[in-house]
């Protein structure tokens, strides 16, 4: 500690052996620095502030109809972006700053300070920005500010618009493409459908269920044959007993077995064309079902009808019988007639349930035929659809979207995405915002004193002194042999004073022109000199 205390006071001793230098140095930095601070030109500050209204009735009432954009998105995306050099060229052109700047590199120094100059920033509020630019001269900075204001509206409502625009024509683009994507599908669809036509059940039912009915069609075919078969071979057996039997025994016979051939093809083929639809309706309803009680009832009348034949049959014949005379031959003779008019009808019969066993069978081995290349067809039908289905499906959902967009443009042209309103206008500070003399100064002053003694320790440190004999041979590491006094005397003190009473002088005349100067400074800045 002592050491260092020292060190201190020789250093301090060496400084004042130099001190006009360093107080020369001080005055001529204050003269310098103060010229300096009151050739900084003057700065005057332009603002505006701007209010962003985005709420707006139609938007609840459009909500899920148009495309609403996030405006107050937008809107902080704009005020970051507004510094871009594109805005900055119009500005430019728009203030008349490009007047005194015709070179180009003049232009791109002039943007350069513009884009560093320039302030967009809150205002303290939701959506309420502020602009801010300072210049020499007030008018420049008003006509900046009004530009930037003027760029800040026009981007504000042009950007939806310019979205708009092109979502449209982008989704117009998309639209025209799939729809050529679509008119592809269908064609391929149709023209599947169309090779595979034999393939395709009535009312879009498939091979399975298909051969579940065209099975039961044959085996009730098959049925009715069996039936046709039998009721011809009765017919036969009947005929060859009359023909074999005397003829008292034949009318009687006749009469007795005529129920059992009497046969009504028609109604028999009506009822078995709606049994068949009652069991197809029962697969698909439950017998309180309208179709299926109508279609019952149908068969029932159909049913009565045909016993009602019947019995109309069996009394013609009867009838027929009782009043032919009762000789042989004529009785023969109308017998084999009537028993040969049966065996005629029960062999129509049988040749036409033959032709439909033989078609539902054809049938039966044409889908098992196909049931081979079932799974191919199901596989590429399904893909088929699959693709048609999501095309027409992506068709629909573009067709929709540029609906949306069309709405969401005419709702921007009704009501406005967003309502721009000047809050304060354009205005130029009377007074200059900067530079802030009144701190400057003293800034100013403190560093020309710093300056000083800078200058008096590099001094004392060129052309260094030792004050006694200890700091000599310390620093020249040699014995020291003695020291000689120096005897001061009274001329040398006075001189001394003088000197001394002379440097506090000229301090003094320094710290005064620095209080001076600023007394100054504060009644131009009170009273607008």
């Amino acid at each position: 500690m002592q050491e260092l205390l020292q060190q201190i006071t020789a250093t301090a001793r060496g400084m004042w052996r130099f001190r006009w230098i360093g107080l020369a140095t001080a005055w001529i930095m204050a003269a310098v620095c103060a010229l300096a601070v009151w050739k900084i030109p003057d700065q005057y500050e332009a603002s505006a502030r701007v209010y962003v209204d985005t709420d707006s009735i139609l938007k609840p009432l459009m909500s899920g109809l148009a495309v609403q954009p996030n405006v107050e998105q937008q809107i902080q995306m704009l005020s970051r972006t507004l510094i871009s050099r594109p805005n900055l060229e119009k500005l430019v052109r728009m203030a008349d700053l490009d007047l005194k700047e015709q070179s180009k590199g003049g232009q791109e120094r002039l943007i350069e300070r513009l884009q560093k100059g320039i302030e967009i920033r809150t205002a303290g509020g939701v959506n309420l920005y502020s602009m801010a630019y300072r210049d020499p001269e007030p008018d420049k900075a008003k006509r900046v500010i009004q530009s930037m204001v003027s760029i800040f509206v026009e981007s504000g409502l042009g950007a939806s618009r310019k979205d708009t625009d092109s979502a449209k024509t982008f989704l117009n683009e998309q639209i025209k493409i799939f729809e050529t994507k679509l008119e592809e599908a269908e064609a391929r669809l149709k023209e599947f459908r169309l090779r595979n036509i034999d393939r395709q059940g009535a009312e879009g039912k498939d091979l399975t269920t298909r051969i579940g009915e065209v099975s039961s069609q044959l085996e009730a075919a098959r049925l009715q044959l069996r039936e046709a078969e039998r009721a011809r071979d009765a017919a036969k057996r009947q005929l060859a007993e009359v023909r074999g039997q005397a003829p008292s025994m034949a009318l009687p016979n006749l009469l007795k077995e005529s129920s059992i051939a009497v046969s009504t093809p028609e109604i028999d083929s009506r009822i078995d064309a709606q049994k068949r639809n009652l069991d197809a309706l029962l697969q698909r309803y439950t017998e309180q079902h309208p179709d299926v009680i109508s279609t019952q009832r149908l068969i029932r009348d159909l049913e009565a009808q045909k016993r009602k034949e019947v019995q109309e049959l069996q009394k013609a014949a009867a009838a027929k019988a009782a009043a032919t005379p009762q000789t042989n031959a004529p009785v023969e003779s109308l017998a084999q007639q009537e028993l040969g008019r049966m065996l005629a009808t029960a062999e129509v019969q049988v040749a036409a349930m033959q032709a439909r066993v033989d078609e539902y069978a054809g049938r039966m081995a044409q889908i098992r035929e196909n049931l081979k290349t079932a799974p191919q067809i199901e596989a590429e039908a399904s893909q088929l659809n699959r693709d048609y289905a999501v095309t027409r499906k992506n068709y629909e959902d573009l067709v929709a979207r540029r609906q949306s967009a069309v709405m969401s443009g005419e709702l921007d042209v009704a009501s406005g995405v967003a309502e721009f309103r000047l809050i304060d206008p354009p205005r130029v500070t009377p007074k200059p915002v900067s530079p802030n003399r009144l701190i400057l100064f003293p800034v100013a002053f403190v560093a020309a004193l710093a300056i000083g003694l800078a200058a008096a320790f590099a001094a004392a440190q060129l052309r260094p002194t030792y004050g006694d004999g200890n700091e000599l041979r310390l620093r020249t590491g040699l014995p020291l042999l003695g020291v000689v006094t120096l005897l001061s005397s009274e001329v040398d003190r006075r001189r001394a004073r003088m000197s001394t009473l002379r440097f506090a002088g000229a301090s003094g005349a320094l710290v005064l022109m620095m209080v001076t100067g600023l007394a100054a400074l504060i009644v131009m800045n009170r009273y607008g000199a």
